[in-house]
């Protein structure tokens, strides 16, 4: 139930930013900025046949607290 209460969400939320982003400039640029972000990312990692460790962070505080995490990854896995 929760992940089909999720999907409608997502699916509202995308209409929501479509209509937002005709009167409100931050709302565009998002749009602007994810238009054709998966095809920017097979462009970029297609090509590498080794493995890709994603790690998002928002902010400069997010990253120093995953740091550790990321230290500990690459110790263990170091290709």
């Amino acid at each position: 139930m929760s992940l089909f209460l999720y999907n409608i969400f997502v699916v509202l939320y995308g209409f929501a930013i479509r209509i937002a982003a005709m009167v409100n400039p931050k709302a565009r640029l998002w749009m602007i900025g994810r238009k054709s972000i998966f095809t920017q990312l097979q462009k970029s990692f297609g090509p590498n046949a080794s493995p890709i460790v994603w790690m998002h962070c928002a902010s400069l505080g997010e990253f120093e607290q995953g740091r550790p995490l990321l230290e500990s990854f690459k110790k263990n896995y170091p290709g």
